[in-house]
């Protein structure tokens, strides 16, 4: 199984170097499921074209719209593998029978009928596979939200029974940090997936967090890879939580300026109503936080993702309103991670990190601790900064740097 992100399909000779490695395995005596993502920036562009037709956007169009991307996208590929001779059929996700539940733009991966995938792959050819979207039970596309590619490719390995997910990007693998931001960010040749999920969920866009989740369940080795070398890249090992390393290293720093910070206020305990209604708009939230049963005000805040905005807070207004509340949104924030394993059992790990954020003067405020990460709020113009300062601060540019050392004094 092979996925293409839709960095590594840009131009036509990028389709073309695509063809040759994909033509490159088929050679070597593999059958070839291969998913892609749109190519380049052509979501970005649908979108910008459907604020321009209208300001009213129904969720199911806008899937039908950007469902084109991995569409098209998929049908040049495979006319690129018969440019090389090498027999290709393009499915769309009805086609491949990838059925989905939940709501239009963040849709859930139900069941998926490889009955058609396996017969042509009988006959010796390469499918190529939309990502990035599915159908429900009217017949209707449904996207899968954002990095829903990376989850077609891990549920269709499953569904097929492949051990591995060789995942194309245009980076060659995982790195303790953006090397955009940290040119002495290090690549990390083999992470844990539980760790992986957290870097996911942190704001590391190689890899989304709900594929490396089903990768985990389903016992699929995902490798992160370069379409551009045939270098090795990182390779996300499924592995039980206790098995992993529990003494207290940071592994890497991740961000994620696309998030914003909303704050509620009643004279009630909304508590309830506010999670019904996340859960009714398909809205994950991070950085939880509210007050005690005992205090005169009720206060509640966490973050989101920036995207989701537009989805929940109409009905999230309308929930905390009716009960006199209000609901204060802040989006000029970015969220920074520290990620790795046994942070709870070293406390002086967020001392480290609030101290050295300090010193360089970048506010912070919304502090979340779990064993396997550690996420601040920082104004947004301060993340690039903060990120290379905690990645100096612990140490993630040595050479010798193992989890064993990764935090000591």
């Amino acid at each position: 199984m092979q996925k293409y992100g839709g960095s590594s399909l840009a131009s036509v000779e990028q389709v073309r170097h695509v063809a040759g490695v994909v033509a490159g395995t088929v050679a070597s005596g593999h059958t070839v499921v291969v998913v892609v993502s749109a190519r380049g920036d052509t979501t970005d562009e649908l979108l910008r074209l459907a604020e321009i037709v209208s300001p009213v956007r129904p969720a199911r169009e806008l899937d039908q719209l950007l469902a084109t991307g991995e569409t098209a996208a998929a049908a040049l590929l495979a006319m690129a593998l018969a440019a090389r001779d090498v027999p290709a059929t393009s499915l769309t996700a009805a086609q491949a029978g990838i059925r989905a539940g939940g709501q239009h733009g963040s849709g859930l991966i139900a069941r998926i009928d490889t009955t058609r995938i396996r017969h042509l792959l009988d006959e010796g050819r390469v499918v190529v596979v939309s990502g990035f979207q599915a159908v429900d039970e009217h017949g209707d596309v449904v996207t899968l939200g954002r990095g829903g590619s990376d989850t077609t490719a891990v549920a269709v390995a499953a569904e097929l029974g492949a051990g591995r997910c060789e995942v194309y990007t245009d980076v060659d693998g995982i790195y303790t940090a953006d090397p955009r931001i940290v040119p002495g960010s290090r690549r990390l040749p083999t992470v844990v997936s539980a760790v992986m999920t957290e870097m996911a969920f942190g704001g590391a866009k190689v890899m989304h967090s709900r594929a490396v989740e089903l990768a985990s369940l389903s016992g699929v080795d995902i490798e992160v890879r370069s379409s551009a070398t045939a270098e090795p890249g990182t390779v996300v090992l499924i592995a039980p939580a206790e098995s992993l390393d529990n003494r207290g290293a940071v592994v890497a720093i991740t961000h994620d300026r696309a998030v914003a910070r909303i704050l509620l206020r009643a004279d009630t305990d909304v508590a309830p109503q506010v999670f019904e209604t996340l859960g009714r708009c398909g809205v994950a939230v991070d950085l939880v936080a509210r007050s005690g049963s005992g205090e005169p005000e009720f206060r509640m805040g966490f973050t989101v993702h920036r995207d989701q905005l537009a989805r929940l807070l109409e009905p999230l207004r309308s929930a905390v309103g009716a009960a006199g509340g209000q609901v204060e949104v802040n989006a000029e924030v970015g969220k920074v991670s520290l990620i790795g394993t046994g942070l709870l059992n070293r406390p002086e790990i967020v001392a480290r990190m609030l101290a050295a954020l300090g010193r360089a003067g970048i506010a912070t405020s919304w502090v979340s601790a779990t064993q396997l990460r550690t996420s601040v709020t920082v104004p947004l113009p301060m993340v690039g900064a903060a990120v290379t300062v905690l990645h100096d601060e612990f140490g993630l540019d040595h050479d010798n740097f193992d989890l064993a050392t990764a935090v000591a004094s």
